[in-house]
């Protein structure tokens, strides 16, 4: 969410939008503190967090204040957000069109029993914020028609998917096809839903595949063992975090990309995004109502198999190392794809769209 609203607010600059973020500060940071970026951004102090919520006891007072000193047109409320409910008490927030844009429900069936408690209490003023929208943008039409969520208040639903910017491109390294084994990387927080423990069971049933994982989470030991149980130390690494650039260069010297997800929690995989950027074909999981499906087209851009089926992601992996050229020609149109509708230029063209028809 933090890296889009960077794109999209640079991006709307470009439309002649002028914007002005109001966001998180870690405890250490400094509020009202501008980024050094044509957006003004102000960060507000967080206290601490709970159960994966910052409290901001001052946001208010600093949303209240934007407002009134900035006079803002339309005001876009990013969501699952807890500070975002503030503007529901400030006249003055109700008094102009909000944008409510919807990144991800809430995942309560996945998280603990704390989560699904406090759920209860924040559902009334999710709804309420819903209700109070002029438009709600949702980042896929899968996501928008299965988010139980939304299901009140599809008429006022909008798709506008997320973008990153286009890449500045050199020439690609001759890594893929002068190897003998199929290069693949996958991408994500080392956590319960990302599936990566499905994609190592699958490359037990693939000798000519070498993975890399780049991520942390708290899954990382359990991966570990699994590798070792698998005797597949010899064709995965586990990278860890990495910088964009180093992110950027391991992607370029990648054949494909796959994402694994086997639940909804998989919004919708920016990381495809930045796979097909680099002109690489994508191997994701078909979760009911997850953007990845979407984005990633069938036997066009990259191949779609049912999650938590390590047998069928195994046959796709398979079946683009026997086929270079399937693969090669899978990412020429997972690139051009991405120059048509995921280049955050086009994001933000259709945010300001969205935004010149409520003012």
């Amino acid at each position: 969410m933090e890296t889009y609203l960077r794109d999209l607010t640079t991006a709307l600059e470009q439309q002649d939008i002028h914007s002005i973020a109001l966001v998180h500060a870690s405890p250490q940071g400094n509020q009202d503190e501008p980024a050094r970026s044509a957006t003004k951004v102000f960060r507000v102090p967080v206290w601490a967090n709970l159960l994966f919520t910052p409290i901001s006891p001052s946001f208010p007072w600093h949303l209240n204040r934007l407002i009134k000193n900035e006079a803002p047109s339309v005001l876009h409320l990013h969501m699952p957000n807890v500070s975002a409910f503030w503007a529901l008490l400030l006249p003055r927030a109700r008094k102009i069109p909000w944008v409510v844009h919807w990144h991800a429900d809430v995942p309560v069936k996945a998280l603990n029993r704390g989560v699904r408690w406090f759920y209860r209490l924040y559902r009334p003023f999710e709804q309420w914020v819903l209700r109070r929208a002029s438009v709600i943008v949702a980042s896929s039409p899968p996501y928008m028609q299965s988010s139980p969520a939304l299901a009140a208040y599809r008429t006022s639903c909008r798709v506008v998917p997320l973008g990153i910017p286009e890449p500045q491109l050199g020439a690609l390294p001759a890594a893929a096809r002068s190897k003998p084994k199929l290069g693949v990387i996958a991408v994500g927080r080392l956590t319960y839903y990302k599936g990566f423990d499905v994609l190592l069971r699958a490359l037990t049933q693939c000798p000519d595949v070498e993975l890399e994982i780049v991520g942390e989470g708290e899954r990382r030991q359990e991966l570990e063992a699994l590798i070792e149980q698998l005797h597949l130390e010899k064709r995965v690494n586990l990278l860890g975090n990495l910088s964009d650039d180093e992110l950027d260069q391991r992607l370029r010297a990648s054949d494909c990309l796959c994402l694994p997800s086997i639940e909804r929690t998989e919004a919708f995989g920016i990381v495809l995004l930045e796979a097909m950027a680099q002109g690489k074909a994508c191997v994701v999981t078909s979760v009911p109502g997850t953007g990845m499906s979407w984005i990633v087209q069938h036997n066009k851009t990259g191949l779609v198999v049912p999650p938590s089926d390590e047998s069928a992601l195994a046959e796709a992996l398979n079946q683009l190392t026997g086929d270079p050229l399937l693969c090669k020609t899978m990412g020429e149109a997972g690139l051009a794809r991405f120059k048509d509708d995921f280049t955050i230029d086009v994001s933000a063209a259709a945010m300001a769209k969205i935004y010149r028809e409520l003012v």
